[in-house]
């Protein structure tokens, strides 16, 4: 079973104090003390980000590990990944990420990874990377278009409501036809697809959304939230 969970934001990163999201992805390896490997390409495996990383996986039930592109663990990448459970990729530069994954040879892997149901997750750089097409700030001072790995089809736009100009930029592309159609994600929101299928659209933010956005509108997608409703 071909798993993805693309996250708009969220996370051990961006909500140290809300483990929702982080333990959602961890329940769906389903089974015993997961092995999660982080892959911080995007961030140029920033030592405080591979911390972050620990400080909450240490504190879980799982065994953590991550793989850093400019300190290879091992010369044999297929196998380490292979051996993982679920592999976690962080946010940054989403172009450095992908030119980087294909010069190693790691995009090859890493969809061989979810052929064989290794369970892979991301936010933001590591969510826009496993669609055909995304809208990134990776080239600097405004959001641009990026073609993507294809793992997922259509387009996507994280930190949908974290950032102001993502919503404005990303329908423009959309409407004009520089984007496909595609889902845009809150920060909060995580979008589970089974096979390349939606599966479910879960929340650490009671607030968090999810939207389908065509070159005719947005149509907000049902989101389930992870944590306890206030009364």
């Amino acid at each position: 079973m071909r798993q993805i969970i693309a996250m708009g934001g969220g996370g051990f990163s961006m909500e140290s104090e809300n483990p929702l999201l982080d333990q959602y992805i961890l329940d769906q390896a389903n089974k015993s003390y997961p092995k999660i490997c982080f892959i911080p390409t995007a961030s140029g495996d920033a030592d405080s980000y591979i911390e972050r990383f620990y400080d909450f996986f240490n504190q879980q039930e799982c065994v953590p590990s991550h793989l850093s592109l400019f300190k290879p663990p091992t010369r044999d990448l297929e196998r380490f990944i292979l051996e993982q459970d679920i592999v976690y990729v962080g946010g940054g530069n989403t172009k450095n990420l992908l030119v980087l994954w294909k010069e190693w040879g790691l995009d090859k892997i890493l969809r061989k990874a979810w052929e064989q149901g290794i369970v892979l997750a991301g936010l933001s750089a590591g969510s826009i990377c496993w669609y055909e097409e995304g809208v990134t700030d990776s080239y600097g001072d405004k959001l641009e278009p990026l073609q993507a790995l294809g793992f997922l089809k259509g387009s996507h736009c994280p930190h949908y409501d974290g950032e102001a100009e993502r919503r404005p930029t990303y329908r423009q592309f959309v409407d004009q036809g520089t984007l496909q159609s595609g889902i845009a994600a809150d920060d909060g929101a995580a979008v589970h697809y089974v096979e390349e299928d939606i599966k479910r659209i879960v929340s650490s933010r009671q607030a968090a959304k999810a939207y389908w956005v065509t070159s005719g509108g947005e149509e907000e997608l049902a989101v389930e939230f992870l944590g306890q409703l206030e009364t």
